[in-house]
């Protein structure tokens, strides 16, 4: 039996009253709305605090959230939540590491990176099939390159030993585009081999939407696709893309637009979808 799922990534910009027209309560409203009209199953997010994340639960009732902050591990700092459907998934196990020398210790600061950076793990049980997966999100250094290249070769270990075989999904913002030695890294393309492949790799449908995922609030910021979903070969791609939602003025709800990929995790080969049975995609 099929098991496709609808995953999103979306960096919501933390709260700050330096964006002025463009800070979180103005806009708050348009995130959630953005989630809930492209009906995720698993959602991670990037960048929310603690109060930004109690509002998104809040308007998000069909949701069950998991993920640690960042600065503590408690409640301080940056989040990468991973939001999933409590009708649909049961969580087996989840946690939370930090990308450094030291990925078990809350708090503590990777290479040359300014800022703690952690990733949000949950296995989640499909109810209805008995599909298990692992669910990685993140979120990179945005100025420590070798934070983001110490990241990739650690995100790598960490989630094939806690997915076991099992299939992975992994969200987040990588301050990386496509090419850069750090997407990569996570995609095998360098040294070491990885279980990884982006998400557009592995569909024969037509990208949506534009070729970036970065905005300023009022425009795009082309060529700068950094947000991306990784998966496993044993998961299957159907459509895939950029979703560029805006106000009725035309601002965009965060300076980052929300990715979704159609994913099934069966490992079956074929699939039908609103009537029409496709063949599944493999292979890079």
């Amino acid at each position: 039996m099929a098991a496709w799922l609808r995953a999103m990534t979306y960096n919501v910009r933390y709260d700050t009253p330096e964006d002025g027209a463009h800070a979180w309560a103005h806009r708050r409203d348009a995130v959630a709305s953005t989630i809930r009209f492209h009906r995720p199953d698993v959602v991670g997010l990037q960048e929310p605090l603690d109060h930004q994340l109690a509002f998104l639960a809040d308007r998000l009732e069909s949701f069950e959230w998991v993920g640690s902050s960042r600065v503590d591990g408690d409640r301080e700092g940056e989040y990468t939540p991973i939001g999933y459907r409590r009708d649909r998934f049961d969580s087996v196990a989840s946690g939370t590491f930090w990308l450094s020398e030291t990925p078990d210790e809350p708090g503590s600061l990777g290479w040359d990176a300014r800022h703690p950076r952690i990733v949000t793990w949950v296995r989640l049980r499909d109810r209805s099939t008995g599909t298990q997966h692992l669910q990685a999100n993140t979120h990179f250094s945005h100025e420590g390159a070798r934070a983001r290249q110490e990241s990739a070769q650690l995100v790598l270990d960490r989630l094939e030993a806690l997915a076991d075989g099992e299939p992975i999904v992994l969200t987040g913002d990588f301050n990386a585009v496509a090419g850069d030695p750090v997407f990569d890294v996570l995609v095998g393309a360098r040294k070491r081999d990885s279980p990884l492949h982006s998400a557009p790799k592995r569909s024969s449908d037509p990208a949506h939407g534009p070729s970036t995922s970065r905005t300023d609030f009022e425009a795009l910021v082309h060529d700068r696709k950094i947000d991306h979903i990784f998966v496993t070969g044993d998961v299957s791609v159907g459509q895939h893309g950029v979703c560029c939602d805006c106000y009725d003025d035309g601002r965009y709800p965060s300076d980052h637009l929300p990715v979704l990929a159609e994913l099934d995790l069966s490992g079956e080969t074929t699939r039908t979808r609103s009537g029409e049975a496709q063949r599944g995609r493999t292979g890079d």
